[in-house]
């Protein structure tokens, strides 16, 4: 009795991974298609002025990859980059004058904000200050990009002619991340592949749609968004600040779009698997809104989705239920197809596809891990400086 129950129970579960793997491979917005580029777009008769904000906090590493890349930028309209040097002690500031010296192109400035007040977390206060600066030069555009993403010669004016022709208050594109260490490999394609499941870029796109997000290596926002929504004021407790932004001009009435970036790249290396933990485990468990309810759920849906199926195709014969491992490998199959599209996108082997399970365990323990740090008081960090969120802080404005 004993036997037939464990055999029948595993036989349930690896049903409900095929059903689930089949519900999101038709019905969650094609999250795994890759063609989601920049819109149909056409050259404005005035090009609009721009204002380019870019955070800053000890990277004197990646700025020379990614500085020039702005200030070289090919737009026939008005740009300014304002760099808000977020109390580098690495030289970061100076650098930035200096390459500026060197490449010449569009005007930069380089300020600094001073140290956050309590209720600022991660490099909202940095962006404040670059949008207070920007606000005195009356853009139409404001970009918020990063110091470790470079930037094609055309990038600037290709993002604002999408965002003119399709009238969007919101185009973010996703940087490609570097991939070149094993561990960059396995985990980074995995990393958007997952985002793009949680906001499918094909829903973003459409007019009134509920899903929202973008990705904070390259938002170009309409100036009139930025005031309506009250960014970044608005969400200055967000750990994920590009999807609150994202979500906050949604709710302003704002019509976004994000999709896979072209020639964006972030040029930030993460060669060890220590590096992409990090970087994972400092927001996970804030996107679960600090829930261990939803932390439980997501553990739960992680195993059924991700792990069961090849558990089941493994399992299933040991336990002599060949029904069981047809499912687990049924599952696997169309986990494996839809893995297969980003895959390409990053130049990767498609042998690394049948892999996803592995990786979905490592992104299940970071989010455990993500939880525990909460736990333990640590609070959001970024470059170094950890942040602790008050239990309340009153609204400005």
């Amino acid at each position: 009795m004993g036997h037939t129950a464990r055999v029948s129970a595993l036989l349930w579960i690896a049903a409900g991974s095929l059903a689930a793997w089949l519900w999101l491979l038709l019905f969650q917005g094609g999250f795994w298609r890759t063609d989601v580029r920049l819109p149909p777009r056409t050259d404005p008769a005035v090009w609009p002025s721009v204002c380019v904000v870019v955070p800053a906090r000890d990277e004197a590493s990646v700025l020379p990859a990614g500085l020039p890349s702005l200030l070289t930028q090919d737009y026939p309209g008005r740009a300014e980059i304002f760099l808000v040097d977020d109390g580098s002690t690495d030289g970061t500031g100076q650098l930035a004058r200096e390459l500026s010296r060197r490449y010449g192109g569009l005007p930069l400035t380089v300020d600094s904000p001073g140290e956050p007040p309590p209720g600022w977390t991660g490099k909202l206060w940095a962006v404040r200050h670059g949008i207070g600066l920007a606000r005195a030069r009356a853009p139409e555009y404001l970009l918020l990009t990063d110091a470790d993403i470079a930037h094609a010669p055309d990038s600037l004016r290709e993002l604002v002619a999408a965002a003119r022709t399709g009238g969007f208050d919101l185009v973010s594109q996703m940087a490609r991340l570097r991939v070149e260490s094993l561990w960059e490999r396995l985990v980074v394609p995995a990393f958007v592949y997952f985002f793009a499941q949680l906001y499918p870029f094909r829903r973003i796109g459409r007019k009134g749609a509920r899903t929202a997000a973008a990705a904070g290596g390259c938002v170009l926002l309409r100036m009139e968004a930025v005031e309506r929504a009250r960014i970044p004021d608005a969400v200055r407790h967000a750990v994920i600040d590009d999807v609150a932004v994202a979500r906050a001009v949604r709710g302003s009435g704002g019509h976004l779009w994000l999709g896979l970036a072209e020639r964006v790249d972030s040029v930030r290396p993460y060669p060890r698997l220590h590096d992409l933990w990090r970087m994972v485990s400092r927001s996970a468990y804030a996107q679960l809104r600090h829930d261990p309810l939803l932390l439980a759920g997501t553990v739960a849906g992680l195993v059924v989705v991700y792990l069961v199926p090849p558990v089941a195709l493994v399992v299933g014969p040991a336990l002599g239920s060949t029904a069981t491992a047809v499912l687990g490998a049924l599952a696997w199959l169309v986990m494996t197809g839809t893995y297969l599209p980003m895959l390409r996108y990053y130049g990767q082997p498609p042998w690394l596809a049948p892999l996803l399970p592995f990786t979905a365990l490592l992104y299940l323990l970071m989010t455990v891990d993500s939880a525990v740090q909460h736990y333990r008081g640590r609070g959001a960090a970024w470059k170094g400086r950890t942040y602790t969120r008050p239990d309340t802080v009153p609204d400005e404005g």
